[in-house]
C-alpha cells in the first residue's frame, strides 16, 4: 500500500490477481517450500482485477458468493497481498468486513473500541475524546464493558460501524455488514453513509440491489474473479439481475422447458374471451380532498423493443394505465383511483402465470409493486396463443418531480419456485412535473385527520 495525494484518484487498482495453491494434504505445504519447482494446483480467486475509484464516489460491488468481492476488499484494506498488481490508496480505509473482523473475543467492547480505532490510524488521546459519541453511536452503554465474545451478531455490527464511523477515514469499505442487526440501526447507518458521501468515499458489498442502485452512483459486478460489468449502477444491477435469473432458471429445470402435456384438462379450467376472474376486491379508499395535495405526470406510450429477459413461452403484449371504467390515460394524478394493466400473450400453454410489476424512481430503486398471486386463488391456465391481462387498482400516491418506470414481469410457476418468461426493465415511464410532495419518496393521501383532546 501506498499513499499520496497526486490527483483525484483515490484508489487505484492494476492488474491486482490473487493466487491459492491448492494443498490435499498439510504435508504437501512442507513439501512445496522444499522443493518449489514441484507444481500443485492453484486457484484463481482474482484475475487481472484494474478499477480506479474517484474521491467522493460510491461504488457498489455486486455478484454471487465466491465472486472474489471480498477477497477484492481484503486487499484493499492491507489484510491480504495481491499475487501480482499493485493497488495504492490515499487516503485512511476503515473496513467493514466479515462479522467480527479485528475484534479480539476476550476483550471488552470497551477495550476493542480502543484496539480498533488505533489501528484505523487515531491517537489514544483522540480515541478518549471520541469514547462517549462512539458508544452512543452503537447503542451498546451497557453492553460496553462485557467480553464481545457474549455480542450477538447485531451488536458487534453497531459497534464496529460506530467506531469506523468516528475515525475521520476518507474510505469506508462495508461488506455486507449492513445485512445483520435490527431495522431501526440500519436507518441509522443508511442516514450516516448518505452524509458520509458528501466528504468521503464508499465501496459497497451487498445482494440488495434495490440499496446498490439507491446509494452508488457505479456498479462493479464480479464474476469468477473477473470484472464482467462496471459502469451505471442501475444499468449494472439489471445486467446481473437477468444473467442471475438466467442461472437460477437452469438449475432449477435442468434444461427442460414445461410441455403442453402438463396442463389439466383445459375445458373445466379455462375462461373464455371477456370473463375476468377477480383475485382480490376491496373498497376502494376516499380521495383526500385538500386541492393542494396532488400529483401530476405524463405517460408514456408502451415501447415493445424495450430492453428485458426471460426463458420465452410468453411476452408482455402491452401495459397501460386506465381509469377504473377502462380508459387509456395519459396522463395521471397523485391520490386519484388508477389502474395498471399488464396484458401478455402465450406462445405456448402457461400453466400457472404469475404477473407483476414495480413503481421505480430513476436511479432503479423500487418504491412499490405488487403481483398477482392472492392466496390459493389462481387464474386458470393459458392456451397457446391466447391473451389475458391483469389489472392492480391501487390509489396512486403522491410521488416528487421527476422519472419513473413501470418494470413488469411474466412468469410461470410459485412465487417460491418460478420461471421468468419475459421481463421488461422499462416496459413504460411517467414524468411527475407537479407535485406537492416536499419530503420523502412517495406521500401517502390521507383518508381521515382528526383532532381528539385527551386531558
Amino acid at each position: 500500500m501506498s499513499s499520496s495525494s497526486v490527483n483525484n484518484t483515490i484508489i487505484e487498482v492494476a492488474g491486482v490477481r490473487k493466487e491459492y495453491t491448492l494443498y490435499r494434504r498439510p504435508l504437501d505445504r512442507l513439501k512445496h517450500l522444499l522443493m518449489p519447482w514441484k507444481g500443485y494446483p492453484s486457484f484463481h480467486a482474482l484475475s487481472d482485477i484494474s478499477l480506479s475509484v474517484d474521491r467522493g464516489e460510491t461504488i457498489g460491488l455486486i455478484g454471487r458468493n465466491g465472486a472474489g468481492k471480498s477477497t477484492l476488499l481484503q486487499i484493499l484494506t492491507g489484510t491480504l497481498t495481491p499475487s501480482a498488481g499493485s493497488v495504492k490508496v490515499n487516503g485512511r480505509v476503515a473496513a467493514l468486513l466479515e462479522l467480527g473482523a479485528g475484534f479480539e473475543p476476550e476483550f471488552s467492547g470497551r477495550e476493542n473500541v480502543y484496539l480498533n480505532a488505533t489501528i484505523l490510524g487515531l491517537k489514544i488521546h483522540q480515541v478518549d475524546e471520541r469514547f462517549d459519541d462512539i458508544v452512543a453511536f452503537s447503542e451498546l452503554e451497557e453492553f460496553i464493558d462485557r467480553p464481545v465474545k457474549t455480542y450477538s451478531s447485531g451488536m458487534f455490527m453497531r459497534l464496529a460501524f460506530s467506531v469506523a464511523a468516528h475515525v475521520d477515514a476518507d474510505v469506508l469499505i462495508i461488506d455486507e455488514a449492513l445485512s445483520v442487526g435490527d431495522a431501526l440501526f440500519t436507518q441509522k447507518c443508511m442516514r450516516f453513509l448518505r452524509d458520509f458521501q458528501k466528504r468521503g468515499t464508499i465501496l459497497f458489498v451487498s445482494h440488495d440491489l434495490g440499496a446498490v442502485t439507491s446509494l452508488c452512483s457505479r456498479a462493479v459486478w464480479l464474476d469468477q474473479g473477473r470484472i464482467r460489468s462496471s459502469g451505471d449502477a442501475k444499468r449494472v444491477c439489471e445486467e446481473y439481475l437477468e444473467i442471475t435469473y438466467e442461472i437460477r432458471a437452469k438449475e432449477r429445470t435442468a434444461g427442460t422447458a414445461p410441455s403442453d402435456e402438463a396442463v389439466p384438462d383445459f375445458d373445466n379450467n379455462t375462461l373464455t374471451v371477456g370473463d375476468e376472474v377477480v383475485l382480490l376486491d376491496a373498497p376502494a379508499p376516499p380521495t383526500d380532498p385538500r386541492p393542494h395535495r396532488s400529483t401530476k405526470a405524463t405517460v408514456s406510450p408502451f415501447d415493445p423493443e424495450q430492453a428485458g429477459f426471460g426463458e420465452g413461452g410468453g411476452y408482455i403484449h402491452d401495459v397501460r394505465f386506465v381509469s377504473p371504467s377502462g380508459e387509456r390515460r395519459q396522463r395521471i394524478a397523485g391520490g386519484e383511483e388508477i389502474v395498471l394493466e399488464v396484458e401478455v400473450g402465450a406462445e405456448r400453454v402457461i400453466s400457472s402465470a404469475i404477473v407483476g410489476f414495480y413503481i421505480k424512481d430513476r436511479t432503479g430503486q423500487m418504491l412499490f409493486g405488487d403481483n398477482s398471486v392472492v392466496g390459493e386463488v389462481k387464474p386458470p391456465p393459458l392456451r397457446a396463443g391466447a391473451r389475458a391481462t391483469a389489472r392492480f387498482a391501487f390509489q396512486m400516491p403522491l410521488m416528487a418531480a421527476g422519472t419513473y418506470v413501470v418494470t413488469a414481469a411474466l412468469a410461470e410457476g410459485t412465487l417460491e419456485e418460478h420461471t421468468q418468461l419475459h421481463w421488461m426493465h422499462e416496459a413504460i415511464a411517467f414524468d411527475v412535473h407537479s407535485t406537492s410532495l416536499k419530503h420523502g419518496l412517495v406521500g401517502i393521501p390521507m383518508h381521515r385527520i382528526s383532532w381528539r383532546r385527551e386531558t
